[in-house]
């Protein structure tokens, strides 16, 4: 298994662990992580991970984007001709910005589904994180807050092109154009969490039995479902049938999975899945 500086990586019968490694910096994202979430994630797959529990190190799962760390990268993606030059400046932030985003996308490019466990605090870039993620659960006492306009710039990895399709446009614009902290009880309620736990071993144990539960499941059945589901997102009613019916017709005719499942139905054993 590969070494991570900014992340932790394992997996066991099947289920990867993510976990975020930077608890004295509450876990901000900083350029080693950023760099590191997309490589973590394809470890983990290449390992046989067929769920994924993101989680954070420490009491917060991820105090938002390490500010320090943000201006330093910026500074050095621009050099001194971009400096010299306001066009050359701007595309090189451009780019810049691009490479944060592709970090976030990686959670919902991952062709295993993500599960993200959260407590203590989720700002800022954590809530980009969670957005990008397959599953939410988190602590009742979890803290989230869409926290850009606080700082005077506007979310641009993520949040504001995926919260509204989970909680909805009039929630979604409320929690971003006043960055107000919310708990995980109310997470749950807006549907932001789809369940919340007393604490965090409980939540801990609630991610695992769960990605457990996936993990025990044909693998491309559970991958084209995450695609389907993300395909519909964007996509008419109309166009999605069409993409199910064309990733079915390409699938199941030779799948070793299916016939898996109707042999383990008649010999009364549960189904053996091999890798993706």
């Amino acid at each position: 298994m590969a070494r991570f500086s900014s992340v932790s990586v394992s997996v066991d019968a099947h289920v990867g662990s993510l976990q975020l490694n930077r608890p004295r910096k509450s876990n901000a994202v900083d350029s080693a992580m950023w760099e590191e979430i997309p490589r973590a994630l394809q470890e983990l797959v290449a390992q046989g991970a067929r769920a994924i529990v993101l989680s954070g190190a420490g009491k917060n799962f991820c105090a938002g984007i390490d500010l320090d760390s943000l201006m330093q990268s910026q500074q050095s993606a621009g050099g001194d001709e971009a400096a010299a030059c306001g066009g050359r400046h701007r595309w090189r932030f451009r780019q810049f910005v691009r490479v944060l985003q592709d970090a976030m996308s990686a959670f919902e490019a991952c062709p295993v589904p993500v599960i993200a466990a959260v407590h203590g605090h989720c700002i800022g870039a954590g809530v980009d994180m969670i957005t990008a993620c397959d599953i939410r659960l988190a602590t009742e006492a979890a803290n989230f807050s869409v926290k850009e306009v606080d700082l005077a710039i506007v979310a641009d990895m993520g949040t504001l092109q995926r919260l509204p399709s989970i909680v909805g446009h009039g929630c979604a614009a409320e929690l971003a154009l006043t960055a107000r902290n919310f708990t995980g009880a109310e997470a749950q309620s807006m549907q932001l969490v789809s369940q919340t736990f007393a604490d965090q071993a409980a939540l801990m144990a609630g991610a695992l039995g769960l990605a457990r539960r996936v993990a025990a499941k044909s693998p491309l059945a559970v991958a084209g479902t995450k695609r389907t589901l993300l395909y519909q997102r964007d996509h008419s009613v109309r166009d999605g049938l069409e993409y199910v019916a064309a990733l079915n017709a390409s699938l199941l005719p030779q799948s070793a999975d299916l016939a898996e499942v109707f042999a383990a139905r008649a010999e009364g054993r549960r189904p053996v899945f091999s890798k993706l």
